[in-house]
C-alpha cells in the first residue's frame, strides 16, 4: 500500500471505531435523562424505586460507553497534525475554532457535568442531579455540532477566501449555518436516538423474554424505547433524503452514485471545471452498497418497531417470545447503517478532503510509508482492542440485569460512622 493509501486507511478505521462510540453516547444520553426525571418527579415510591433502578441501570450503560469512547476520540484530532499537515496548513483558520470548541466541550464540559452526576448520587437535591443529565446530553449534541461545523466545511467549504494558497475564515455565520452541517446533524440525531433507542429495546426485550423479575422495569424500558424508535426509524430516511439536493449542487459525483447517473459524464464536467485528474471516489460501486445497505436497514427497523407498537395491545409483545428475540437480534443494525451513511458521506467526496480546493495527496504529510505502516496497525490493533473492551462489559452488565448495577450503589464512609457504630451514616456514591 502507498503512503497515503495507509494514511486514509488508519484514519477511516479509527475514525469509523470512534463513531460507534459516538452514536451510541448521543442516542442513549437523552433516554436517560429521561428516565431519570421521570424517576425524580414520580411521588410514589415504588414506582420511583423502579424509575431509578432503570435509570442507574442504564445509566451505567451509557457511562461504559462513554468512558472507554473518550479514549479513543483523544487520537483523532492529533491526526491532522501527524498524517495530514497539509490539512492543517490550509483549512486550520477556518474549521481550527470549530475543532477546539468542540475538544473544550467532549472533554472538559460533558465529562466534568457527568462526573458531577455519577458521584451525585445521594448528595446533590434530585433537581440539581436532574440538570446535570440534561446538561450532558446537551454538551453531548453540541460537540457533535461542532464537529459537524468543520466537517461540513471539507464537504461545502462557505464563509472563507484564499490568500496565498491558504483559507481565511471571512463570514462566521455562513460557517455556523452551512446546510452541509445542519442537514448532517439533523440526520445524525435522528440515527443516534434510533440506535439508542433501539439498544434498550433489544436489552428489554431479551430480559422480558427470558422471564425476568423485574418486568416493571423492563417493560417501562421498552414503551419508552418503542416511543422514541418508532417515529426516528421512519424519518431517519426522510431527512437523510433532504442531503440529495445539496450533493447534486455540490458534490454531483456522489449524487451520481447514489441516483444511477451518468458518472462518465460527471467525471468530464469535474475534469473542465478543476482539471485533469480522476474524480471518481475509490470503489464507487462499494458506496451505492453502503448508502442501500443504510436505507434497508432504516426501513427494516421503522417496520419491526411499528409491528412492535401493535403488538403492545393486551401485552401480545411481552408474550411472544419469538419477535422479542427478534428485537435482540436487531440491536447491530443501526450501527452497521451508520457505518453504511459514514462511510458514504466520507468516501464519496473523493479525491478531495476539502472539496475543490484540497486532494487528500495533497494533504499528506511528509512521513515515511514505513512509520505510517507501523502507526497504522497499533492504532487500528488498540482502537480494535477498546472496542471489543467496550462490547464485553456493555454485554456483561446488561446479561445480569439491575442487580448488577454499581452506578448509584452507596456504601458507608468510614470517617462518617461514629465510634461505637450509632448514629447517622454518611452515604458516598461509588461506582
Amino acid at each position: 500500500m502507498s503512503a497515503v493509501e495507509l494514511a486514509r486507511l488508519q484514519f477511516a478505521a479509527t475514525t469509523g471505531i470512534h463513531w460507534l462510540f459516538v452514536i451510541l453516547t448521543m442516542g442513549l444520553v437523552p433516554l436517560v435523562a429521561v428516565m431519570h426525571t421521570w424517576a425524580a418527579f414520580t411521588r410514589d415510591p415504588a414506582k420511583r424505586e423502579v424509575r431509578e433502578r432503570m435509570t442507574r441501570f442504564w445509566g451505567q450503560l451509557y457511562v461504559i460507553n462513554y468512558a472507554v469512547g473518550i479514549v479513543t476520540g483523544l487520537v483523532m484530532e492529533f491526526q491532522f497534525g501527524l498524517s495530514w499537515s497539509g490539512l492543517s496548513k490550509f483549512a486550520g483558520n477556518v474549521f481550527g475554532a470549530p475543532l477546539a470548541l468542540e475538544t473544550l466541550i467532549a472533554f472538559f464540559a460533558e465529562s466534568t457535568f457527568l462526573g458531577m452526576w455519577i458521584f451525585g448520587w445521594g448528595r446533590l437535591r434530585k433537581g440539581v442531579h436532574v440538570t446535570l443529565i440534561w446538561l450532558v446530553a446537551l454538551t453531548a449534541y453540541a460537540s457533535a455540532y461542532w464537529i459537524l461545523i468543520a466537517n461540513g466545511f471539507m464537504q461545502h467549504p462557505v464563509g472563507y477566501e484564499i490568500r496565498d494558497g491558504v483559507a481565511y475564515l471571512t463570514d462566521f455565520g455562513a460557517l455556523l449555518t452551512n446546510p452541509s452541517a445542519l442537514v448532517a446533524l439533523a440526520h445524525v440525531t435522528l440515527a443516534a436516538l434510533m440506535t439508542g433507542s433501539v439498544l434498550v429495546l433489544g436489552i428489554s426485550a431479551y430480559h422480558l423474554a427470558r422471564g425476568t423479575k423485574d418486568t416493571l422495569l423492563f417493560r417501562g424500558s421498552l414503551r419508552l424505547a418503542l416511543l422514541v424508535a418508532t417515529p426516528t426509524s421512519w424519518f431517519v430516511a426522510t431527512v437523510g433524503e433532504m442531503q440529495m439536493p445539496l450533493l447534486r449542487d455540490n458534490q454531483p459525483m456522489k449524487a451520481a452514485i447514489r441516483e444511477g447517473g451518468d458518472l462518465d459524464q460527471v467525471q468530464a464536467r469535474l475534469a473542465g471545471q478543476f482539471g485533469p485528474g480522476d474524480y471518481r471516489p475509490p470503489a464507487a460501486d462499494w458506496l451505492g452498497v453502503a448508502m442501500d445497505t443504510m436505507i434497508v436497514i432504516g426501513y427494516t427497523v421503522s417496520s419491526v418497531t411499528i409491528i412492535a407498537v401493535l403488538l403492545l395491545w393486551k401485552d401480545r409483545l411481552v408474550r411472544w417470545r419469538p419477535f422479542a428475540w427478534l428485537l435482540t437480534a436487531m440491536i447491530p443494525f443501526p450501527f452497521i447503517a451508520s457505518v453504511g451513511g459514514w462511510v458514504f458521506r466520507e468516501v464519496g467526496r473523493q479525491p478531495w478532503i476539502v472539496y475543490g480546493h484540497l486532494t487528500v495527496d495533497d494533504a499528506l504529510s511528509h512521513v515515511s510509508r514505513v512509520s505510517l505502516a507501523v502507526s497504522c496497525a497499533v492504532f487500528i490493533a488498540v482502537f480494535v482492542a477498546l472496542a471489543v473492551t467496550n462490547w464485553t462489559l456493555i454485554t456483561r452488565f446488561a446479561r445480569r440485569g439491575p442487580d448488577a448495577t454499581q452506578l448509584g450503589a452507596t456504601e458507608p464512609l468510614e470517617d462518617d460512622v461514629p465510634e461505637g457504630g450509632t448514629g447517622e451514616k454518611q452515604m458516598a456514591p461509588a461506582l
